[in-house]
């Protein structure tokens, strides 16, 4: 693993420069009775080489719990920075860049104990807190590993349209198991259900809480850590840990490019987001790739599979049974027994053939798209739900 450390490990000199940028917005922070702090992965160290993304919490005083914390923050940045780019979420945050780097700041609550959080973010300085409390330089490393591991295979985030494994969660598990092999060694035989208590809080969760893998929060019992994470994604690391563990390879923390070309045989789209917060925006996204999934299934073209890559844009593609369909279609009516319904149907389409199979009745109806492609073009050249979901999209195979 020497070879992948010192890829994903930052350098002295890169770890010195994100703690001077980092120190320069925290002296630029002056709020009475609220204090900025290093949060996220710089406060654990656990953060990869060139990853530029730097969490800074402000601590406001209990006294502002009744107030806009996140008002008062932005009034704040605005005096101070030239460019403050607001976020809008649970509580509004902000985002300050700076070359390369972007930084995040957080306006929490400053509370003496989990239980009195507003928000989950007023719970950051506690995880960051039991992390350093539980690693060495050496365990450090075993969380990158897990970490570029995860972020190398789509695997890695908590944001509603990737539904993955948090930070966090891998922070967690590279320190229940001791390494990132152990880790891996031990997922192979994971099944759905699995909990994991490192502080033996023995906590009952709400049922709602629950996923395929259910991480008690080590500094909040009745939290599932890992309450975000699908089946999918869980299913996926399972798998890929099975094939690092029999035949292991450094490119297992490679991220690859992703090339639509290797689509043998599926129909590829590409879509132009809209702007706004990534998890809102990949979160619709989301909503499209499986709405035209079932758009598909309807018109009986019987989607195989289906997934998507999203980078400077979004490459959604579908593998389908049937690429051609027949061009007439059946069109069924109500059950034959449903005397003033047949009659209807049988009014509407008296030009046609009614026919009968089982207890309905049922016409043929000529198909506009008998072809996958064609089909897919007109439904995202007329549809208002995939319009409000994108700027643009198109079939490019």
């Amino acid at each position: 693993m020497l070879t992948v450390l010192e890829k994903i490990n930052p350098s002295k000199e890169e770890k010195l420069l994100v703690k001077k940028l980092s120190n320069n917005i925290l002296k630029k922070i002056k709020i009475k009775d609220a204090k900025p702090i290093l949060g996220g992965s710089a406060a654990k160290s656990t953060f990869l080489k060139n990853d530029y993304d730097i969490d800074i919490f402000v601590r406001f005083n209990k006294k502002y719990k009744n107030q806009n914390i996140s008002n008062i923050l932005e009034k704040h940045l605005k005096k101070n920075f030239k460019r403050v780019i607001k976020i809008h979420g649970s509580r509004d945050y902000f985002q300050i860049k700076q070359d390369l780097f972007t930084f995040e700041i957080i306006p929490i609550l400053n509370i003496a104990d989990p239980k009195y959080a507003q928000n989950i973010t007023d719970v950051s300085p506690f995880h960051t807190k039991w992390v350093n409390s539980r690693t060495n330089s050496k365990l450090l490393d075993e969380i990158r590993l897990a970490k570029a591991f995860c972020k190398a295979n789509h695997l890695y985030g908590a944001e509603t349209y990737i539904k993955g494994f948090s930070g966090y969660v891998l922070e967690i598990l590279t320190i229940y198991y001791g390494s990132f092999n152990n880790l891996i060694k031990n997922s192979i035989s994971w099944k759905p259900g699995l909990l994991i208590d490192i502080e033996k809080h023995s906590s009952q969760l709400n049922p709602s809480k629950l996923s395929p893998l259910i991480i008690i929060d080590p500094v909040q019992k009745e939290r599932n850590a890992a309450a975000a994470l699908s089946e999918k994604k869980f299913n996926e690391f399972i798998q890929l840990a099975k094939s690092f563990y029999h035949n292991p390879s450094k490119e297992f923390f490679e991220k690859k490019e992703f090339d639509p070309q290797k689509l043998h045989g599926a129909v590829v789209l590409k879509a132009l987001p809209l702007r706004g917060k990534e998890d809102i925006v990949g979160a619709k996204l989301v909503k499209l790739l499986t709405y035209i999934a079932k758009e598909l299934d309807r018109e009986g073209f019987e989607v195989k599979k289906y997934d998507w890559d999203w980078n400077s844009e979004a490459i959604l593609w579908y593998f389908v049974k049937n690429e051609n369909l027949p061009l007439f279609k059946k069109h069924f009516g109500p059950p034959i027994k449903e005397e003033a319904h047949v009659n209807v149907f049988k009014q509407k389409y008296k030009k046609l053939e009614i026919k009968k199979e089982r207890d309905k009745i049922y016409v043929e109806l000529k198909r506009k798209h008998p072809n996958v492609a064609n089909f897919i073009e007109d439904l995202i050249s007329k549809d208002t739900y995939i319009k409000e979901k994108v700027k643009k999209i198109y079939v490019v195979k």
